[in-house]
């Protein structure tokens, strides 16, 4: 069992670094999820590396890391990102997100070669570019009412405050563009503004945790906390609660583990972002993917014992006319299951001649023959088949058609008592 008591020794250091890595993961969650919604996460990506030159210059101008200077310049180098992106569409005919790609890389190798050709003149290291100093944030610290406070939880939590408060100020628009960019244009919304403020915001998320986490946790954060979110909810504002809370529980966990095992912090947040996301995948109650197989799996049995219901209605209608009852094909080793599950339900019985339908599976029984054989009449009126092909199209929809339907169907053929090969269309149950 882990010992937290780490967490307070040397004036609380791991506890800083942890609420540090938190409030960066709040602050590019609530951009992220904005970013994500409107299929922008490349340009995220972009942003988060192509800031690098502007942070360099910066620093070279007398910034510090994490100051309002940095802060100027990486603005101006994201707003240069999407200028240039937008120019290799307009002017060079590039897609735009191979214009992103090109620029973003340009953009970011630049800077790391400013970064190691000033190496002797400013506090930026290139390793630290790509998975920042976590363990080391609380070494830097300011005096805030007595206490010394790390800086880059100082800035994380200012930035993030200030990115709540533009949400909440500008939510509406941001939905409205988000989901319907030319009808809001069309309603007088300024969507280039609220797109700019939208880059502007994923830049300031972006440098808030540039230093602390690097380049490669800062994209994670912005794309996969809302890609996460997006599995568990569809309404916006519960995706940007639910992406910040998923963030903040990835950088407690990651922090935790990558104490334990000794490994890098940033690296082990971005790897619980990734189980986070595959878990969702997998788990999500509609649409992952054991949710998936099992209604797959349950609709395969219901067909199945519905399959042998029908072939027991048929076979007794046969034998009802008198007629010689077919040789049936062996049963398969599903078809043995479910005659056992519909005679343990109450919906078969076993009789002298083989299994007998109980008054419980004869409604049932009625009820699809009734959907099979419907659905050829439809089909004789409308479709230009021989009736020998009419057969397997109506055995599918046999299981999906309601009583609705039926009833409809039933009007469209002329409320017909048999189907076209003559045989009887039971009544509705």
């Amino acid at each position: 069992m882990m010992n937290f008591s780490f967490l307070t020794d040397g004036g609380g250091m791991h506890a800083w670094a942890i609420a540090t890595a938190a409030m960066v993961a709040a602050g590019c969650a609530l951009v992220g999820t904005l970013l994500v919604v409107r299929r922008m996460s490349l340009v995220g990506d972009a942003i988060s590396h192509a800031v690098l030159p502007g942070i360099v210059v910066a620093v070279l101008a007398g910034g510090r890391p994490g100051g309002l200077l940095v802060l100027v310049g990486a603005v101006a180098a994201a707003l240069l990102t999407v200028w240039l992106t937008q120019l290799l569409r307009t002017e060079g005919g590039i897609a735009e997100d191979a214009g992103a790609g090109v620029t973003f890389t340009s953009l970011f190798a630049l800077g790391v070669v400013m970064v190691t050709a000033a190496a002797s003149r400013i506090d930026l290291d290139p390793a630290c570019i790509l998975h920042g100093v976590l363990e080391l944030v609380p070494f830097d610290t300011l005096p805030i009412l007595g206490a010394e406070v790390p800086r880059a939880f100082l800035t994380a939590a200012v930035v993030f405050v200030m990115l709540a408060v533009a949400a909440l100020a500008t939510w509406k628009l941001q939905v409205f563009t988000a989901f319907d960019a030319g009808a809001a244009r069309a309603a007088g919304v300024p969507v280039a503004a609220v797109t700019t403020g939208l880059l502007v915001a994923t830049a300031l998320a972006t440098v808030a945790g540039f230093e602390a986490v690097g380049a490669i946790l800062v994209v994670a954060m912005l794309v996969v906390p809302a890609a996460t979110a997006e599995l568990l909810s569809r309404r916006l504002h519960r995706i940007a609660v639910l992406s910040i809370l998923l963030g903040i529980a990835a950088a407690v966990i990651g922090y935790l583990v990558a104490w334990r095992c000794n490994t890098s912090a940033a690296g082990m947040i971005a790897v619980v972002l990734g189980v986070q996301y595959l878990v969702c995948v997998l788990l999500t109650p509609d649409d992952g993917i054991v949710a998936r197989l099992c209604n797959h799996g349950w609709f395969a049995w219901r067909v199945a014992c519905e399959d042998r219901l029908a072939a027991c209605w048929r076979a007794e209608e046969t034998a009802s006319r008198g007629d010689t009852v077919p040789t049936l094909v062996r049963p398969t080793v599903g078809d043995r299951l479910a005659d056992i599950w519909l005679a343990t339900t109450g919906r078969v019985a076993r009789g002298p001649g083989g299994w007998m339908l109980t008054a419980r599976g004869r409604e049932e029984a009625d009820t699809v023959v009734r959907s099979h054989r419907l659905w050829e009449s439809w089909l004789g009126r409308h479709a230009d088949l021989p009736l020998d092909h009419l057969h397997p199209p109506a055995e599918w929809i046999e299981h999906h058609l309601g009583a609705e339907v039926r009833r409809r169907i039933e009007a469209e053929v002329g409320m017909r008592t048999s189907d076209p090969h003559g045989r009887t269309i039971p009544p509705e149950p």
